[in-house]
């Protein structure tokens, strides 16, 4: 066979296989339950697990044969920062395993895990403020934990929880200022 032919012929393969969806070895290389291991390991309640999936979120492309869903609504319509408190990443990643394990067909046996893992991401966010605020964002913790775990989303967040942690933050900061 000529070399002109062998070639047209690969071309031919190669292009009968993209249109398959079967020409990139690196999305097939990647079986389900090697997916389900990785989005595992990205969703647990230690501080490592969400370390790596940080990692991974800022190389995405680096996991992209996986084909994670990155996409992220943050807080729903719960402020993302309640009371300055930062709890955007934590909803991302809560986000990121909702969405995963729902295309997978994974997600109710591993919902109450990743409303555990939001809530510690939450309060991990909390342990980085002053004693004096703490209370109140481990307050917001707990009510967004509670709004995902009995409502399947933050959006269940009421005004309401966050007057009374303004209230909370306020207190402490006047009690503070007092003191000091």
């Amino acid at each position: 066979m000529s070399r002109r032919l062998a070639t047209l012929l690969a071309a031919g393969t190669f292009a009968l296989l993209t249109a398959l969806g079967a020409a990139n070895p690196a999305a097939a290389a990647v079986s389900t339950s090697q997916k389900l291991s990785v989005l595992s390991s990205w969703t647990q309640t230690s501080a490592s697990s969400y370390n790596a999936w940080n990692s991974a979120r800022l190389n995405k492309a680096a996991w992209s044969e996986y084909a994670f869903n990155w996409s992220t609504d943050y807080c729903s319509s719960s402020p993302d920062n309640p009371l300055g408190f930062n709890f955007s990443l934590s909803c991302h990643r809560h986000d990121f395993g909702y969405r995963n394990y729902k295309a997978m067909g994974q997600f109710p046996a591993n919902k109450s895990r990743l409303d555990s893992t939001f809530y510690e991401d939450l309060k991990r966010v909390c342990a980085t403020y002053n004693s004096v605020v703490r209370p109140a964002c481990t307050s917001l913790a707990w009510t967004y934990y509670q709004a995902v775990s009995v409502f399947g989303s933050v959006a269940a967040v009421q005004q309401s929880d966050l007057d009374r942690a303004a209230r909370i933050k306020a207190d402490a900061e006047a009690r503070a200022a007092a003191r000091g």
